[in-house]
């Protein structure tokens, strides 16, 4: 990188502290902070629920996996995350919408304590908030490890770097924050994107390369599944990755809790689908035909798009394709933090503490931006460990680590939101949870040389059996449970979108529950709100 690039990097980093800054003076309470009060478009929540799925690993990592076996990166990644997103449209995203709109929450967790009980609700948030921190940690390495490639500084350096600027902007901003950038990080990675692909293109003989390059390739990188790719892995990811992206990963949860609607809710995960099923396979192509014209010098791959992007882009565009880079990761740490902060200040502080149950406005917003800020901190001290033998490596902790565990915290959370399976009650919910987190441990460390796809659907699979099950043996449906259900599952209000107002969560407002901090329950996320849910409407 030269002056050129080092200065669209600078840039790039202002404008987002700038969006911070202006996003701020949106921010009233912890409602506005956490799911925008309501208002955010569809067409904006779904591009930040796309720009907030996936990070600078998809440089790296999956990288790596183009490089070494070509269209399965595709088919076995974004393919079935499009697909996924797709059904959550339909069972989920609506769903996720009415938690807001009609309990009142700010946190994705707040119903759970209404819907099971505390213990449950304190289970899912504490072991997804340890997650997260490994999760983030991972993102943030891999971010480090390009930064490292392009400046030469050292991997603690670029952690820190990013780090600190994703900080100032999501603190001060909250979700507005997190969307407003995402937006346009959208499009600086779309100019990168076509940039870099028009580049390869060139350079390996113009608009033809896309399909007369293959030959040259080795057979298997036409592959759908390939190696450790299987077709068992294809169907296990899909399985998982339909609870993670519908809303299992807290922050994507929020984008659809943003809009105004159930509605706009389902048309914004419309979105996100699309553009998961098209503009990844855009990025990939590069990738794919890397061994073309470098050679990556890691043993996964890990670095064959950035010695691809020093190789190919003039002074100038390869800083904007570094921006790109940046862009994706610090969406996703960004969002994530949001998230993971809304759960630590709306459902983990009042169970802790009577006082966070009775915090102000200005106080539950200074909580807010303190956890958000103690979370970074966090992840950002694992990232400086993500190759230790603990860890092993970047797509290691995501591919094994966040999808083996995802699945035992969403089931609970998402299909309690279904009425059909209104019997599982607390005990199923904890029970499948617990026998998730223990399959995890046992193929990934009690047993040896277990495949890669087993070890990924067996935590899932373990917690969707024995929640449906449980379910059946030990029935746990009450009237108040039911009227949760009721309320989240009613269509009567989907169709009358409104403004950005949050029409639907003026209603919430209006409902006089009463939390166990004596305070009135509130549409804006201020209040003890779960209960609010008991009330019929």
């Amino acid at each position: 990188m030269n002056s050129l690039d080092w200065a669209v990097l600078i840039g790039y980093f202002g404008v987002m502290v700038a969006i911070g800054v202006w996003s701020h003076k949106r921010v009233d309470d912890v409602g506005d902070f956490f799911t925008a009060g309501g208002r955010m478009p569809w067409w904006l929540s779904g591009i930040s629920h796309h720009m907030s799925g996936y990070s600078a690993v998809m440089f790296t990592g999956y990288a790596g996996i183009a490089y070494q076996y070509g269209v399965t990166s595709y088919v076995t990644w974004s393919f079935p995350i499009a697909i996924g997103i797709a059904i959550g449209a339909r069972l989920f995203a609506g769903r996720l919408n009415r938690l807001r709109s009609r309990l009142g929450v700010a946190s994705p967790l707040e119903y759970l304590k209404s819907r099971y009980n505390l213990p449950t609700q304190q289970a899912l948030a504490w072991s997804g908030v340890l997650l997260k921190i490994v999760d983030v940690g991972a993102k943030w390495a891999a971010i480090a490890t390009l930064l490292s490639v392009f400046t030469g500084i050292s991997l603690n350096q670029g952690i820190l770097l990013t780090g600190l600027i994703t900080g100032v902007y999501c603190t001060v901003g909250g979700l507005w924050a997190d969307a407003l950038t995402e937006l346009g990080q959208f499009v600086i990675q779309l100019l990168a994107g076509v940039a870099m692909l028009v580049t390869v293109m060139g350079e390996l003989g113009g608009v033809g390369s896309l399909w007369a390059v293959w030959d040259r390739l080795p057979d298997s990188h036409t592959e759908p599944t390939v190696g450790p790719y299987t077709l068992t892995f294809l169907l296990a990811y899909l399985f998982i990755k339909t609870f993670e992206y519908s809303g299992g990963m807290w922050n994507q949860a929020q984008r659809f809790m943003a809009t105004s609607s159930a509605r706009q809710a389902r048309r914004s995960a419309w979105l996100s689908a699309a553009l998961w099923f098209v503009w990844p396979a855009v990025l990939f192509f590069p990738m794919w035909v890397a061994p073309l014209l470098v050679r990556a010098e890691k043993p996964d791959a890990s670095d064959a798009y950035a010695l691809l992007t020093e190789r190919l882009l003039p002074h100038g565009l390869l800083g904007l394709v570094v921006v790109g880079f940046f862009s994706h990761t610090m969406a996703m740490c960004s969002s994530d933090a949001n998230a993971v902060s809304a759960v630590f200040t709306r459902d983990i502080a009042p169970a802790l503490s009577a006082r966070a149950r009775g915090w102000s406005h200005r106080a539950g917003l200074l909580a807010a931006r303190l956890s958000t800020v103690a979370f970074l901190g966090l992840s950002m001290a694992i990232a400086t460990q993500v190759d230790s033998p603990t860890f092993k490596d970047i797509i290691t902790v995501v591919i094994k680590w966040v999808a083996g565990l995802v699945g035992p915290i969403s089931i609970p959370f998402l299909l309690g939101m279904l009425r059909t399976f209104r019997r599982s009650g607390p005990t199923a919910a904890l029970g499948s949870w617990a026998a998730g987190l223990f399959a995890f441990w046992l193929t990934n460390y009690g047993l040896s040389e277990v495949q890669l796809q087993i070890q990924i659907v067996s935590p899932v699979a373990t917690s969707l059996v024995l929640f449906v099950v449980i379910g059946l043996v030990r029935p746990e449906a009450t009237a108040e449970r039911d009227a949760v259900l009721a309320r989240i599952n009613s269509e009567d209000d989907d169709d009358a979108d409104g403004d950005g107002d949050g029409a639907a969560a003026a209603g919430a407002r209006a409902v006089p529950a009463q939390g166990d901090g004596g305070a009135p329950a509130r549409g804006d996320g201020t209040g003890d709100v779960p209960d609010a849910g008991l009330r019929s409407p």
